[in-house]
């Protein structure tokens, strides 16, 4: 059955995640998180040497003399299809909804259990949103409306699979059908870059994207 289009369920959902994102962080953001955080980061870059992958660093390193680059780098990529699929009523925009949802609240456990602190708090990395765009994350309200110990996995990158999966199956262009799949490589190259996420973290919220589409799929 086709579902129906209501601007205060989408909200109504849309804050509801957001409210159990909250409440992780309010569990997780203390000293002892962040201690475990740090431990965990370590973790994470030890296993990518180990398996040959701690690419970061070198591409951080290729831009940081391109500043400015960087400092856009920083803003990130935004596609708003949900929201281009709710304006135009596209019955596909019910699951996709529920794909990003699902995918956000599975990673929840994981941000519980298993903070993460990202690479640019690492000493072998530039801090580029404060050294490079000028921008404290840990002072004013800004810090009170993330978890800054959430790098695993990357939500960036849960995301841009299921914007990417969005574009690919919805979009009425072959351009952009065909460009797609080229979403999901591009948000990783910027994560990295800014020294945001690790490329495990980039692995698992891939493998959360996909499974929250295959998820909300089954749901129908």
């Amino acid at each position: 059955m086709r579902g129906k289009f209501s601007g205060r369920r989408e909200a109504a959902i849309g804050l509801g995640v957001y409210a159990v994102y909250l409440a992780v962080r309010h569990l997780v953001v203390n000293d002892e998180g962040r201690r475990k955080a740090a431990r965990n980061a370590e973790r994470i870059v030890a296993l990518e040497r180990r398996l040959g992958i701690h690419a970061e660093p070198e591409l951080q390193a290729l831009l940081l003399p391109r500043r400015r680059f960087v400092a856009v780098l920083n803003v990130g990529l935004t596609v708003g299809w949900l929201m281009r699929l709710y304006g135009r009523r596209d019955p596909e925009f019910h699951r996709l909804r529920r794909a990003a949802a699902l995918a956000t609240l599975g990673a929840q456990p994981v941000f519980l259990l298993f903070p993460t602190a990202p690479p640019r708090t690492l000493d072998h990395f530039v801090d580029t949103i404060a050294d490079v765009s000028g921008v404290d994350l840990d002072k004013g309200l800004i810090a009170r409306l993330y978890d800054p110990i959430a790098a695993m996995p990357s939500i960036h990158i849960t995301y841009a699979v299921v914007t990417a999966a969005g574009i690919a199956e919805t979009s009425r262009s072959p351009l952009a059908r065909a460009l797609a799949p080229v979403y999901p490589p591009a948000v990783a190259f910027i994560i990295f870059a800014t020294a945001n996420h690790y490329v495990l973290d980039a692995v698992a919220g891939a493998a959360f994207g996909f499974a929250g589409l295959r998820l909300a799929r089954v749901l129908g």
